[in-house]
């Protein structure tokens, strides 16, 4: 078995039955030849996740997600393990047909989803829907993706947890929570973002014997981020290196009460090597910034006017943490985007960009953007809802508009910087980083970069892995509960110098 994505590749439900199809016709496999692949892989996965079950349920529906599910059951009846079938689909194509043959050959207990049976103890099967399901669920499906997230069982998902949009990551209406996910041939970029990370468990990749030159065949739609790959974009350090050589990131924002956020972003700018680091804020949080990062030169500026001399000396802008939206705010943005620096736009600042008024014909060639849902829905004048039911379609609409790297965040953060290429996505954090202060650190830390000389793609990129997986680091040491955001500053470093965890 291949468990390993090639060039972690991702794909669309379209693409996905274009690679099966490639499959058939080039390397000659039959349906039914795939379906005991599967299956058999399941099953091996199962059984080595959760033991030899008391007893085995199976829901499968009627198309050749269905048909995986039987062929399973047969096998699993072969190893006198107790196993039933819950049965939702009216008709079954030919390859499922096949493969309820084999299951009741093995002598495998059938039942109807309207039946009575018992789900109290053993391991449940999800083999409902597959790659082509979209819309809201009608009965018996709802009633029976129910009844399995009610159970308390451990649910393995076949190809993709029922319910869950394998384009989008969205959920229309209800679907399973599954502990384990085995994704066949082409893995789907909606087990990586939105709701999908929350419903698939752990999410293994078998390619079913496919030969990797009929997967080249299809481009991807999206792929995996891999964080050691992109620590290898980071600048040599030549012994002879000096602080301007590292680069100069300038926070500006922290308007009355948000002292805190400019803190925040440019300790995550010079924790990640940026020879220097500046703060333009409210005269009165100079004090705070300085007692704590006594590094960083801190200046108070009470207008655009007072901001716009020190625009000379930084090779990079981060704007937006704690910036607000007054008119010191809307003075300190305007005078940023005139300097023509690279950016790293995030928070109110991405606020008053939605606007429009005072950036009025934005050219975003040098700008990050880093919004969450209800900034990017802001950005692009629609309601959070439309964000979330198709991330890929706004992160590539937001790039189209503003012309830049746009790191749309949240589960399976995505990057997207040009149209037509596979948008990038995050595969590393968890539901610790729900917490104040969380965006301000990645703005800084990709300012931080890009200072160094890091393209803003690459920035992005890297950022977003460094800050997701430092988050995992320090949930799995300290606990997910009350982790803050400066907890992750020494697992920051620690990755960026390939640190032995156990020396922090």
């Amino acid at each position: 078995m291949s468990h390993t994505l090639i060039q972690d590749a991702l794909f669309t439900a379209k693409s996905s039955r274009e690679l099966d199809r490639l499959a058939r016709e080039q390397q000659g496999i039959a349906g039914t030849v795939l379906m005991k692949r599967a299956a058999r892989a399941a099953l091996a996965e199962l059984l080595d996740a959760f033991g030899t079950p008391s007893l085995l349920t199976v829901f499968c529906g009627s198309g050749n997600n269905g048909g995986d599910g039987y062929v399973l059951a047969a096998l699993a009846a072969e190893k006198n393990i107790t196993v039933q079938c819950i049965e939702l689909g009216a008709s079954l194509g030919e390859d499922a047909t096949q493969a309820k043959q084999f299951a009741e050959q093995a002598r495998v207990s059938f039942r109807q989803a309207d039946s009575h049976f018992e789900l109290d103890q053993g391991v449940i099967v999800d083999s409902l829907l597959g790659t082509g399901y979209e819309g809201e669920l009608r009965e018996p499906y709802a009633k029976a993706i129910a009844l399995i997230n009610d159970s308390g069982l451990p649910v393995l998902a076949m190809d993709i947890p029922s319910g869950l949009n394998c384009d989008t990551g969205a959920v229309a209406s209800v679907a399973v929570k599954a502990d384990m996910t085995l994704t066949f041939i082409a893995a789907k970029q909606g087990l990586f973002t939105g709701r999908g990370p929350s419903l698939c468990g752990e999410v293994i990749y078998d390619s079913l014997e496919v030969e990797e030159d009929i997967l080249n065949q299809v481009i991807p739609s999206a792929a995996l981020m891999d964080l050691d790959e992109l620590l290898g974009q980071l600048p040599e350090d030549d012994a002879d290196l000096y602080k301007n050589q590292r680069g100069h990131g300038m926070v500006i924002g922290g308007d009355h009460s948000f002292g805190g956020a400019v803190i925040i972003a440019v300790e995550g700018c010079l924790k990640v090597g940026a020879g220097l680091a500046s703060v333009a804020t409210r005269p009165e949080h100079v004090s705070a910034v300085l007692a704590r990062q006594p590094e960083v030169m801190a200046c108070g500026v009470t207008s655009g006017q007072q901001l716009e001399p020190l625009l000379d000396r930084p090779s990079v802008l981060i704007i937006g943490p704690g910036l607000g939206l007054s008119s010191w705010s809307e003075q300190l943005m305007q005078k940023a985007v005139a300097a023509n620096l690279p950016m790293v736009i995030d928070a109110d600042g991405l606020n008053i960009l939605a606007e429009g008024r005072v950036v009025p014909k934005p050219d975003g060639s040098q700008w990050v953007l880093t919004p969450h849902v209800g900034e990017a829905a802001r950005l692009l004048g629609v309601t959070v809802a439309e964000i979330q039911s198709d991330r890929f379609a706004a992160v590539s609409q937001l790039q189209q508009k503003y012309n830049a790297v746009v790191l749309l965040k949240g589960p399976g953060t995505l990057v997207s910087n040009s149209q037509g290429k596979p948008i990038k996505i995050c595969p590393y954090g968890n539901s610790s980083m729900a917490t104040a202060g969380m965006g301000d650190m990645l703005s800084g830390i990709i300012g931080g970069l890009m200072a160094q000389g890091l393209s803003p793609q690459m920035a992005a990129e890297l950022g977003c892995c460094l800050h997701s997986s430092a988050a995992d680091m320090a949930a799995e040491d300290q606990g997910s509960r009350g982790l803050v955001t400066s907890d992750l500053l020494p697992y920051i470093r620690s990755l960026l110098n390939n640190l032995d965890q156990e020396a922090l």
